[in-house]
């Protein structure tokens, strides 16, 4: 893994898995950029492209340029997914905080301060942002797939019984060092990883505190959700309930 910095102030790493977010990535590179500089945070994106078609890997070396020192670029050569995504992220991040979420505007950057404040307050070891807690909701989403969101979790949470209220969600502040033992314990690399961390966290001991957050559905591009996926959460949920 790349070394942290050693200046005594605490860095806060973005990883940012993309497939075709030409559009979207311009707009949260820059609301994280006025987020963390509005706040006085040190921080850096790692954006990990997965050879999109769409021109995103044009789009996000000129905003390595434009945002200089803050932006880098990881590329991979196909869609290997998400979860691989975060792991390939972590060996170049800096930070001893890594943050994951999503690039087309349904993790709104605006939440971050108040995830690190969390943190701050419980020395967490990891924050994650709920949909399904406090003030926390989902807009822009229909019935069908409200019904299927919410669904899945009350499956895990009664299953598994992780603790925390929305355990599909992939909006979540992690210490660096706690993130690379998840990352070791468990092999679980596809859409149901972010179930697996949470799962594999509360097992190991460590503390997990929410934040509420409004989560929107994507304005540009298509989702990512679909039947197969659907089937690996639910075959991950047994698969976690077997081996816990």
């Amino acid at each position: 893994m790349a070394p942290t910095k050693t200046t005594g102030k605490d860095v806060y790493s973005v990883i940012l898995p993309t497939f075709n977010e030409r559009q979207n990535l311009p707009i949260i590179t820059w609301l994280l950029n006025r987020t963390f500089t509005e706040q006085n945070i040190d921080w850096e994106l790692v954006i990990v492209d997965d050879g999109s078609p769409d021109g995103t890997q044009d789009v996000a070396a000129q905003l390595v340029k434009l945002y200089a020192p803050h932006v880098q670029l990881q590329t991979r050569t196909g869609k290997l997914g998400l979860g691989t995504a975060y792991v390939h992220g972590l060996q170049f991040a800096k930070g001893n905080y890594i943050i994951i979420m999503d690039a087309d505007f349904s993790h709104h950057p605006k939440f971050i301060p108040q995830m690190i404040a969390k943190q701050k307050a419980g020395n967490y070891d990891i924050v994650t942002g709920t949909r399904y807690a406090g003030d926390g909701g989902v807009y822009g989403w229909d019935l069908k797939r409200k019904l299927t969101s919410k669904g899945a979790n009350i499956f895990a949470d009664t299953v598994l019984r992780p603790g925390v209220s929305d355990l599909t969600g992939s909006f979540r502040l992690y210490k660096r060092d706690v993130l690379e033992k998840l990352f070791q314990s468990t092999d679980i690399r596809g859409f149901t990883m972010q179930m697996a961390l949470a799962v594999t966290a509360k097992s190991q001991g460590f503390s997990i505190a929410e934040v509420p957050i409004s989560f929107v559905d994507r304005v540009y591009g298509d989702s990512k959700l679909g039947g197969e996926e659907i089937v690996e959460y639910a075959k991950g949920v047994l698969q976690l309930w077997w081996s816990t």
